[in-house]
Order: C-alpha cells, then structure tokens, then sequence
C-alpha cells in the first residue's frame, strides 16, 4: 500500500515538473525577436532608443562576449575535424638531391680490384674465340697483354679516355636523387577513436558554454537596463523636487517681501534648493554613466546617446511563473548549462580513463611506400665498340632522364607498435583518471546543492523585494496625500513653508524608495530566470 502511494505521489510530482517545463517554455517565448538586420539599423543613428527586449536582442548579436564564445564553438568544430584526421589515410611525399664531391672507392683495402681484371680477360677471351672461329686467316689470337694494349691504342685513337684511367673513381656517381611518396592508414588505434570522442563532447561543451555566456550576457543587460533606468527615474524625481523647490522659493520670497515670513525662511529656502540642485547634477551624471555602461553591454560605441524606453513599475506580470522551489530546482537542472557541463566534464574525463586504458593494446597501421631513385653521373658518355673494326671505338651521350639511371621501388606492408611494460606508468595514469572522475562527481553533487540554495535564495529575495513595493506603494500614496494637504495648508496661509518642503521631501524619497524596490525586485527577478536556465532566444 506504501509503494503504491509512493508511486502516485512521484507521478504527481513528475507531472508538475512537466508542467511547469511547459508553462516556463511558454512564456520564455514571448520576447519579441529582431533579425540582425534590424539590429544594424537601430543602432546605426547617434541616438539609439531602445526597450529592454530590443537591447537583450542587440547584446547577442553585438556583445563582445558572445562573439567570442561563437569562435571557440568554431575552435571546437575544428577540433573534431582535426581528431578525425588521425584516423583517415596519412600521406607524405619526400625528395632529396645529392650531390657527391668526393666518394670513396667502395674496394679499397679489399682483394676486388682482381675481380675487374679478370672482367677483361673475360672480353679478351672472347675476342680470341671470335678470332678462331670466324674463319678470317689474317685475325689470329693474340696475349692478353696485347689485347689491353691495342684496346688502349684504340681509346687513345678516338680520343676516349675510359672512366678510371684518367685516375678519378669509377665507381662515383657525382648525382643522386630521391622522390618518395608514403601512404599510412591506421587499421586500429584506440587513443584516436578516443579522441573523436573527446573532440565531440568538448563541442557539447563548447556548445553549453555559449548557452551559459549567452544567459550571463542577458542577465547583465538587464541589470545594466534596469541600473541606467532606475538613474533615469531618479533623475526625473530630483527635476521635479527641484522644480517644486522652485516655485515654493518664489512664493517665500513675495511672503517675505509681504511681511508673512522672515529672511530666515527664504535664505533657507534657497540654500535648500542650491542643495537639491547639486544632487540633480550628481544623478544627471550617473545616468549618463549607467547608460554608456549599457551601451559597452550592448556592444555598441559608448559615443552614441542611449535612450531608453521603458519606467520602473511593477505589474503582476512581472511576477515568475514557476514559484515552487521543487518545480524550479528540477528544471534548472535540464536547462541550465552550467549543469550540463559538469555533465561533460564528467563524460571527458571517462574517456580520458578510454585514452589512457588504450595504451594497454597495440596500434597497427599499413602502409604502401613508392620511391624514385636516380643515380645519374655528370659524365653521361657510353664508350661502344665499332662494328666491323678492331679495337675501334665511338661514343654516344645518355639523357639525363635515360632508364639506366632511374629505378622504381615500391613496398607494402603492416606496422604494429605494442608497448608491453613502460614501468606501470599507464596502470599509475588510469588510477589518476579515477580520481579525477571521483573529484568530478564530487563537484557535481556540490553543484546540485547550490542550485537549490541559490533558486532558494533569490525566491526569498523575490518575496522580499515584492513586500517592500506593497509597503512602498502604499507609503507613496500617504506621502502625495500628506504632500497635497501642505500645499493647501501653504496657499490658505494656514501652513508654513518649512512644513511644505518637508512634505516635498518625504513625498520624492518615497518615490525614490519605490524605484529602489522596484529596482531590487527586478534584480532579483533576472537572478531567479537564470538560476533555473530560462533559455535566450536568438536574434535571426
């Protein structure tokens, strides 16, 4: 029986939640939105007049905060495209150019250089058969000493001079040349794969912070607003007490002059409204500040004049639609970012613990290689023998792109890197990553906590500041009464003016204790709106 009065309790509470997520959404849509164009325009002449929704929408277009904050979402996006790369095919072109002053004879100090005589044996060898077998009577073989000699004869004949025998090596090649080309693909790599998921939830990141930057901004503009408005009201108050002071200075005056009144009375009179007058100058000044910090919120140039549309009065619609704490704390946390992302810091740090365990198992990554080697000399002359004639020879110049001297080299294969034991250094790296995410839902639970108390508070900061505008208002009505009966009591001669002034007094800093009221609530109010996420509409 309990648990199923359990359950419909819980029905009943999840159904107001819901709710109030409707209603909260319902009316978090009824601000009025400004393309980016009409932004431009409104700002574009030397006095902007705008009301608060107009200012909230120039602020996310204009403000230098969110401007910001949209180029680290962009920052973010390329992250991501740059963690993909590490998992698409890696391509690398190389070359290189050679040139070798001096190279060393690869035989050196060895027995070979006999195995090079022995190659002209072998063509003097051949010679002798070709002599015995032609069947020409006048070619008889000959010694080997000759044959070098008549060979040397006939290089000397036409002028050759054959690679070694002019003392340089001939083995150097004075140019080589190499131009590669490397394709890798990563066929498994767990701390890449890993890393596309870090890359996509630093976005949501990313993406959450702008949300709460956007919500920081607003609330700011409303305060800037409400500040700039609220030295405009002032302003406004202190001109009328002034112009009040004014005419009852002029009516002191003519009692003076009358005989009615002493010097005493007007001197004080008029050092009072020098007094107020002051104070009237002081406040001018401060709306003038108020309203260029609003123009610096708005991202517009301070030079501009800011003139706003709007008074410091309250209406029951300014009152929150969702006044219940359980409601209000269960909705702020799915809208608010800044829970979101101690969501997403909870999530990175899990695959941080992914990147970390993954170094545990090997990568393996293929390959193909494909290179283009030259080896060309700077003498390119091919020594050949003349047909039909012994021991005559010519030469022929090769290209510098002859066949003979480039050769392709292609090669494919398999790479797998495994590390088996780095000293316990990756089992130390994922004991650390499960501190981190301990500490991380340690914070998280701490942020539950002050979402409630801060709903909490600017509740009763709400209540607060709504009582002390029903006692204003109802102050502000015995201060005009008390006033208007002052005046009468003034003009019948039955009251003095002293009494008036005072009246006066007490009648603006009513007023100016209203604003303040008002001021604080609506403060409190913009609190309330972004300790439960109210959402921000975009300028389109």
């Amino acid at each position: 029986m309990r648990k199923k009065n359990r359950i419909k309790t819980n029905m009943k509470v999840t159904k107001k939640i819901l709710l109030g997520i409707f209603i909260f959404w319902i009316f978090s849509g009824q601000t009025n939105q400004l393309k980016a164009q009409d932004v431009a325009e409104l700002t574009s002449g030397e006095t902007v007049t705008i009301t608060l929704d107009e200012a909230i929408q120039i602020a996310l277009v204009n403000n230098h905060l969110l401007r910001k904050g949209l180029l680290d979402l962009d920052r973010a996006e390329a992250q991501i495209r740059e963690a993909w790369g590490s998992v698409y095919p890696q391509i690398n072109a190389s070359g290189s150019y050679t040139r070798n002053l001096r190279t060393p004879n690869p035989f050196a100090g060895s027995d070979a250089g006999g195995l090079f005589e022995s190659f002209g044996a072998i063509d003097w060898l051949a010679f002798n058969e070709q002599a015995r077998t032609d069947g020409d009577a006048g070619t008889n073989p000959i010694s080997f000493d000759e044959y070098l000699d008549r060979q040397r004869q006939g290089y000397e004949d036409a002028g050759i001079t054959p690679p070694g025998m002019d003392g340089s090596n001939p083995f150097a090649v004075e140019n080589q040349f190499e131009f590669g080309l490397s394709v890798t693909q990563a066929i498994y790599n767990g701390a890449a794969f890993s890393a596309i998921k870090a890359a996509q939830q630093f976005r949501e990141f990313s993406q959450d912070q702008v949300q709460a930057d956007r919500q920081q901004v607003v609330q700011e503009v409303k305060n800037s607003f409400h500040s700039a408005l609220l030295a405009k009201e002032q302003v406004e108050v202190l001109r009328s007490s002034v112009e009040r002071l004014r005419v009852t200075v002029d009516e002191t005056r003519r009692s003076v002059e009358a005989g009615v009144l002493s010097k005493y009375d007007r001197v004080s009179a008029e050092v009072e409204l020098v007094t107020l007058e002051t104070n009237l100058i002081e406040a001018e000044n401060q709306a003038e500040l108020a309203a260029k910090n609003l123009a610096l919120q708005l991202g517009i140039p301070t030079q501009k004049e800011i003139n706003l549309r709007g008074s410091l009065e309250f209406n029951e619609s300014l009152q929150p639609q969702i006044a219940d704490r359980e409601i209000a704390y269960e909705i702020a946390l799915q809208q608010r970012p800044d829970v979101r992302q101690t969501a997403s810091l909870l999530e990175l740090r899990s695959i941080e613990g992914d990147v970390t365990r993954s170094r545990y198992f090997p990568t393996v990554n293929a390959f193909a290689n494909l290179a283009y080697i030259g080896s060309v000399p700077s003498n390119r002359t091919v020594i050949s023998p003349i047909e039909g004639q012994e021991f005559a020879f010519t030469t022929s110049d090769r290209s510098f792109f002859d066949d003979s001297y480039w050769n392709e080299a292609v090669s494919v294969g398999l790479r797998m890197n495994w590390n088996i034991f780095n000293g316990f250094q990756t089992r130390m790296q994922v004991q650390q990553n499960k501190i981190d995410i301990k500490q991380a839902e340690i914070d998280r639970e701490f942020q539950k906590n002050a979402v409630y108390l801060e709903i909490d508070q600017t509740l009763k900061n709400l209540e607060t500041a709504l009582k002390r505008i029903r006692s204003q208002e109802r102050n502000m009505e015995q201060a005009e009464l008390n006033y208007e009966f002052a005046l009468k009591r003034l003009q019948e001669g039955a009251g003095t003016a002293l009494q008036e002034r005072q009246a006066s007094s007490l009648l603006d800093q009513s007023k100016l204790n209203y604003l303040s009221a008002v001021y604080d609530y609506l403060i409190a109010l913009s609190q309330y709106e972004k300790s439960i996420g109210k959402p921000v509409l975009d300028a389109q």
